[in-house]
Formats: C-alpha cells, sequence, structure tokens
C-alpha cells in the first residue's frame, strides 16, 4: 500500500503545482481561477484520505485491536515491512492537517462574520484611507472611502466599482477559500492559493474592462489604487490585490488569443488521478484486513 502513500501524499501535490505554473497563464483568468483551485481541492481531499487510510492500519496494527476485531496485527504491519514508518507517521500528518483546516476555517468564518452586512449594493465610508474591497454575502456589497475615490478620475472610479461588482457576481471568494483550504490540508498546495488570489483579480480586471469598455482605464485604475491604498482589511477581495505590474501588464496588452481550455484538464487530471487512487488504497486495506483475518 505504499505506493498509495508516495503517490498521492508525496508526489501528485506538488506535481499539481508545477502543472499550474506551466498552464495558468495560458488559460482565460476565469477558467483557469475555477480549473486551479477544484484541482487543489481534489488533491488536499485525496491526500487528506490517504492519510485517514494509513491512520487506519496504525490502528489495524496494534495487537490488542486485532485479537478484539479478529484479525492478524502482525499480517496488517507485515504490508508496509519495509516502510514501518509510514502508518505512524500518516496519524501525525493528519492530526496535522486538521488542526490546520479548523484553524484555517474559523480564521475564514470569523472575517466574514466581522465583514457585516449592507443592503447597499456600494458602501462609501468617509475616511481618507484608500481602501476598496468586495464583502461577501447575500446579498454581497462594495466597500470604498472617500479616500480611495478622491485617488480616481470618474472612469477610473467606474472601473474599480466594476472590478469589485466582478467579484462579488462571480464569488470568487468561494474559490479563494477552496484553495486556502486545500493549502491547509497540505502544504505543498500553498503556492497553489497565492496563484489563484492572482488569477481571481486577473479575472475581475478582464470583466472590468468589458464594462467600461477600455483596458487602459482599468490599468489605470488598478495602478493608482494600488498606490494609493493603505493595507486593506482581511475581509474581502479588492482591486489592489494580486501582482500589480503583471495584472496591469496584461490589460495594456491587447486581449491575446489563448490556448484552447483544454489545458486546464492537466491539473484537474492529476487531481482526479490521484483521487481514484485513493480510492485504490481504501479498497486495499479493506482486502488486506480481509486476508488478515482468513490467516488468523
Amino acid at each position: 500500500m505504499f505506493d498509495h502513500f508516495l503517490v498521492s501524499v508525496v508526489i501528485i501535490p506538488p506535481l499539481l503545482v508545477i502543472a499550474v505554473r506551466l498552464v495558468a497563464e495560458h488559460l482565460p483568468p476565469r477558467i483557469a481561477a475555477s480549473a486551479v483551485a477544484w484541482s487543489a481541492a481534489g488533491a488536499a481531499l485525496a491526500s487528506l484520505a490517504n492519510l485517514a487510510v494509513f491512520a487506519l492500519k496504525a490502528v489495524a496494527e496494534i495487537p490488542p485491536v486485532g485479537r478484539v476485531l479478529g484479525w492478524s496485527a502482525q499480517v496488517v504491519a507485515d504490508d508496509t515491512a519495509h516502510e514501518p514508518w509510514v502508518s505512524s507517521l500518516s496519524v501525525l500528518l493528519l492530526a496535522a492537517a486538521t488542526v490546520s483546516l479548523v484553524r484555517t476555517w474559523r480564521r475564514q468564518d470569523r472575517l466574514l462574520s466581522i465583514a457585516g452586512r449592507s443592503d447597499e449594493p456600494v458602501v462609501l465610508v468617509p475616511d481618507p484611507a484608500a481602501h476598496a474591497y468586495a464583502v461577501p454575502g447575500r446579498p454581497g456589497h462594495v466597500v470604498v472611502t472617500t479616500g480611495m475615490r478622491d485617488a480616481l478620475s470618474a472612469e477610473q472610479f467606474a472601473a474599480l466599482l466594476a472590478h469589485e461588482k466582478a467579484h462579488l457576481d462571480a464569488r470568487h471568494h468561494r474559490l479563494v477559500r477552496v484553495s486556502e483550504l486545500a493549502s491547509a490540508a497540505h502544504p505543498a498546495l500553498w503556492w497553489v492559493t497565492r496563484q489563484v488570489d492572482y488569477l481571481v483579480e486577473r479575472a475581475a480586471d478582464e470583466c472590468a474592462a468589458t464594462v467600461v469598455g477600455s483596458r487602459r482605464t482599468v490599468a489605470e485604475a488598478i495602478g493608482i489604487a494600488a498606490l494609493a491604498a493603505t493595507p486593506r482589511p482581511a475581509v474581502g477581495l479588492h482591486a489592489a490585490g494580486g501582482v500589480v505590474p503583471r495584472r496591469v501588464s496584461n490589460l495594456l496588452r491587447p486581449p491575446g488569443r489563448r490556448t484552447a481550455a483544454i489545458l486546464c484538464a492537466l491539473p484537474v487530471a492529476l487531481a482526479a488521478f490521484s483521487l481514484i487512487w485513493t480510492g485504490e488504497a481504501a479498497y486495499d486495506l479493506g482486502e488486506l484486513l480481509h486476508a488478515a483475518m482468513v490467516v488468523r
């Protein structure tokens, strides 16, 4: 069974990072953000499930457990005799991942709870500090300070609002949340979370450019907002996020011909393979326990 641990826990997550690096910039940002976020979630889920399978195997290797449940603990342990540490390590990794997931989930909920709600689609806050961000919810709303509004021209301010509204309409916060949970479950996926942050900003940029009819206006709004912005509150997505020079550079170029969206199949296929391989691990554990009962 060790090959299942090796593939889904050790190999696939960093391989997914490489795949994302290869394909993300060649896909439309909207498609890339979804593909990357959900692929990371699939790879993280497969890793967690594999750790759970090996944690169960660790329990099954305990002689008193074998005597009570009617199988040979030695036969179960012998399956990974050349890697006797893998079951114990899986227990520790599963515990660490669970703690990390719970902490991340609670932090996300806490940030959403303090964000507040508003029936107005745009909330203008009298504050000289420059802030602009989208607050998800039902309904979501955009928070903009007078400091940010005054830093922009009317056209640039319209582009800023279009960008933030695009975040709300596409529910980008869900993709960000999914990717954050994935990286909490497996540290190798941390870079993927940052890439999702960038891709949702790029997707909102492109949507805003379509709405206002000028890529240059959106690029100018992003640049000025980034220079004017004070450190943002952590409750929402906002227009100064992501890697600003890359975003501006993309907007100042004509919309290029993107590679076929079929490229998103690469990270998706890696995640799907890892999930299927994990199912095989669970099946193998069942077969191993059955064999251990027969020889007992």
